[in-house]
């Protein structure tokens, strides 16, 4: 725990004169994009909580807190709470006003321009937290600090009262509760897996601290929220390892040295593996710079040096016949993780994307040249490894380099020239020019006649291509389906030879069939694009296409449906119009309460269905246990467990079908000592046996139902459906029924045509719902996250199985569309 005496002496010296004002909160809700980044996609929503985060580890990288708490609450809110000394409450000289408010409200304002207050900071530019005031609609602050508690709320950046003292407390730090404002973002739904991944990345930077994500907006089996502590001791070298864990490393040890020099303070850790992409994580001050910087600049200056040195001297350079190794040669295949601690750290911007500080890079490359040339003393043999992999890696470009030049020399005409594979588009301007990349020759054909030829060109792919995540450049190179494609793109690959100003068309489409072959093509491109083109992926001219699977039609009018929802819900609309939905209580449902009836009935059926899936119960079970409104603890004891069983005799033996027997219920032990119940009839003789635990009722899903059973009760009384006057009346028995009545009377007179590749689409239908701009539907492919994508990229795609197991193990019961 961090020391009160510690403290205490701080606190002296981190009062409202330590708030120096460089001064207005309009520019920020004119322009957020200049301070938190993009408000459509996401990643400004999220950065809301990184500057607030940042705060709370600043005050851990000064030594007064252990301890943040990040919560997603059920309103749409978010909160960060730390232990630290907590802001500043008294009056600020300058200002006449609390310390406090003066930090959420002046726009350069803040501890971190007083080197006195902040050593080390992340929160440099002391923007942060007020821009998060500025663009949210509600937002609540409480201070614990000196033994007393306060309080303070502002509404759109503006105060709704001043400062106030709420009492006396024991604890200490400071909590900010805030509320996205839905003018400013595009959407306010915050996503745990990517502060999930954030948060990680901050308790391996600061490996004293316990950080903890909340989500109260999903509860789990015992209704608690969802909660994550995270805390590890390794610091970075635990970083690399958690990085590399689907990787097979080519050296006995993970590499970690730290140094300081000029007040700057480095930390390294890196790791050789057997991949071919590099993956080099650069963080200041504990923020992430994903345009790298000087300190990117020193680090590679410096790990190319020691690796030709030691390359030269050991003979190896001169046994492997290659005439040099470059920088990349020794980059390929190295897990690094870089931090470096600054005390004025210059950024490009305020989303400190790019460190140009100049005087880093000198610290940075003096420092891993020293240490690093130590490791390569000291350990011989991993020295060797790593070099021979180098040695390798330059063959292997060298080869590459080769194959370019013979490709270039067989190849002088343009790409449009060669028979049968890229139909391309009149336009010259690159930015008017779509590309369109498909599935086999027969969908190729109908793109090719169905296209608008002056801006769309078609490239059909025959077969697989590479899994590039598995094979060296020079054999991807090798790839006659690489190679097509590479050429229309027009771009050229690799680091010397790629240059997106060349890219001759800005949309690049993936248009593959709705199949599982049809989806691994897809995810292999995308592989190919990510680990040889990330810039192509940056600029956001990668696409996928969205064509139908499903074509609806009725006489001589027909429609185009996406997918199974969209299916669904355009045939409950066609049942339901001038339906009439009877309850047994004589109630009638027309209209906007019969399509609302629909939709939760819809939404029980999906329910039970994921039991009856995940946990093998049964659909007449599930009903009657809500029915009865059987409890989550229903089986948690002796007790309960035998006035179920009375419950369930009595209900489902009252109506039983013709050649049924008597439902019995036997209550018996089950694991761990909890009761569960076993059922047991025949049925035209032959027996049935169900088996209901404790497991089925603590469910996720039966918690969802229950938590509908009032709603549902007057569906789960049965009731009569009919689509409109005239017409015959339908009984219904669950809420299943009912929704199975309403689409059975949608499909009457339609034929419904599923697609399951494009070549079954003529070229006007592939026009119509793909290719036009006026009706398509398109994807654009982003990356925010590079670590995770990363990580995704080598479990699904690499050498490794037991990782892609895991994954497909843990993942299994929540796949929602399994085509098999």
């Amino acid at each position: 725990m961090v020391q009160d005496e510690k403290i205490t002496a701080a606190q002296a010296a981190y009062g409202a004169d330590s708030i120096k004002i460089l001064r207005g909160l309009d520019a920020v809700r004119k322009r957020p994009g200049m301070y938190i980044g993009d408000t459509d996609d996401g990643t400004g929503l999220h950065h809301m909580v990184y500057e607030v985060l940042d705060n709370a580890i600043d005050e851990s990288l000064a030594g007064y807190c252990d301890r943040v708490t990040v919560t997603l609450h059920a309103d749409g809110s978010a909160s960060v709470r730390d232990n630290g000394r907590g802001i500043p409450t008294d009056i600020h000289p300058e200002e006449g006003v609390s310390a406090a408010e003066v930090i959420m409200t002046k726009l350069h304002a803040g501890g971190k321009f007083d080197q006195n207050s902040y050593k080390v900071s992340g929160g440099l530019h002391g923007v942060g937290v007020s821009v998060v005031n500025a663009l949210s609609s509600l937002l609540v602050l409480n201070i614990w600090r000196g033994g007393k508690a306060y309080t303070m709320q502002f509404s759109d950046g503006e105060p709704k009262f001043p400062l106030k003292e709420v009492g006396e407390t024991a604890e200490r730090g400071t909590e900010v509760r805030f509320y996205p404002s839905p003018q400013t973002f595009t959407q306010t739904i915050f996503s745990y897996d990517t502060l999930l991944n954030r948060l990680r990345e901050l308790a391996f930077l600061n490996s004293g601290v316990h950080i903890t994500l909340k989500d109260e907006r999903e509860l789990d089996d015992a209704g608690k929220a969802r909660e994550q502590v995270l805390f590890y001791e390794g610091g970075v070298k635990a970083f690399v390892k958690h990085l590399d864990r689907n990787r097979t490393p080519v050296m006995s040890q993970t590499v970690f040295f730290s140094g300081a020099k000029d007040n700057i303070s480095v930390e390294v850790s890196l790791q050789w593996n057997d991949s071919y992409t590099e993956n080099v994580y650069p963080f200041t001050n504990n923020i992430p710079q994903r345009d790298g910087g000087t300190h990117i600049m020193g680090f590679r200056a410096a790990l190319t040096r020691i690796i030709n040195n030691y390359a030269g001297e050991s003979g190896l350079l001169k046994k492997g016949k290659v005439e040099g190794l470059t920088g990349d040669d020794a980059r390929e295949g190295l897990t690094c993780v870089l931090s470096v601690k600054v005390p004025d750290p210059k950024f490009s911007s305020q989303t400190k994307d790019k460190l140009v500080s100049s005087e880093v890079r000198a610290v940075v490359e003096s420092i891993v040249f020293e240490k690093l040339g130590a490791f390569f003393e000291e350990n011989p043999s991993d020295a060797k490894a790593i070099v021979q992999k180098v040695i390798e890696s330059a063959a292997a470009r060298d080869a590459a380099r080769k194959a370019r030049e013979l490709a270039r020399r067989k190849s002088p005409l343009d790409i449009a020239s060669l028979p049968g594979k890229l139909a391309d588009c009149s336009e010259k301007d690159p930015s008017k020019c779509e590309l369109f990349i498909v599935e086999g020759d027969s969908a190729g054909g109908s793109a090719k006649q169905g296209r608008d030829r002056k801006i769309q060109a078609i490239l059909p792919l025959k077969g697989k291509i590479l899994n590039v995540e598995r094979v060296r450049f020079d054999r991807m190179l090798a790839s006659q389906e690489v190679g097509t494609l590479i050429k229309a793109l027009g771009t050229g690959i690799g680091r010397d030879d790629f240059n997106l100003e060349k890219l001759r068309y800005h949309k690049i489409v993936l248009m593959t069939d709705a199949d599982v072959d049809g989806s691994h093509i897809r995810t292999l491109l995308l592989t190919f694009f990510y680990r040889n083109m990330p810039e192509l992926i940056a600029a956001g001219h990668l696409y996928i296409a969205q064509p139908p699977l499903y074509r609806v039609a009725k006489g001589k009018s027909e429609v185009y449906l996406k997918d199974d929802a969209a299916l669904e819900d355009y045939l409950s609309r066609s049942a339901l119009d001038g339906a009439t939905v009877s309850l047994p209580s004589g109630e009638k449902r027309i209209g906007a309460d019969a399509a609302a009836t629909f939709k939760l009935g819809g939404k029980a059926k999906h329910l039970v269905e994921q039991l009856g899936k995940q946990l093998y119960l049964p659909e007449f079970l599930a009903w009657t246990l809500v029915s009865i409104g059987a409890g989550v603890d229903a089986l948690d004891s002796d007790a309960n467990a035998e006035a179920l069983k009375d419950q369930l005799i009595t209900t489902l033996n009252k109506s039983l079908p013709e050649g049924s027997t008597a439902w019995t219920v036997d209550l018996v032990a089950g694991l761990e000592g909890n009761p569960r119940l076993v059922l047991q009839r025949k049925l035209a003789g032959i027996p049935e046996r169900r088996t209901l635990d404790k497991a089925m009722l603590h469910a996720t899903p039966y918690r969802q139902l229950l938590s509908l059973r009032d709603d549902l009760m007057p569906l789960l009384q049965g009731g009569m459906y009919q689509a409109r006057e005239g017409k015959d009346e339908g009984k219904w028995s669950t809420p299943a029924a009912f929704v199975d009545a309403v689409l059975g009377e949608g499909r009457r007179g339609l034929s419904i045509q599923r697609y399951k590749g494009l070549g079954e689409m003529n070229a006007e239908q592939l026009w119509d719902t793909t290719l036009n701009a006026d009706n398509r539907v398109l994807l654009q492919v982003n990356v925010h996250d590079a670590i995770v994508a990363d990580g995704i990229f080598t479990t699904l795609m690499g050498d490794v199985v037991e990782p892609r197991k895991d994954f497909i193990v843990t993942n299994a019961l929540t796949v929602q569309n399994l085509d098999v």
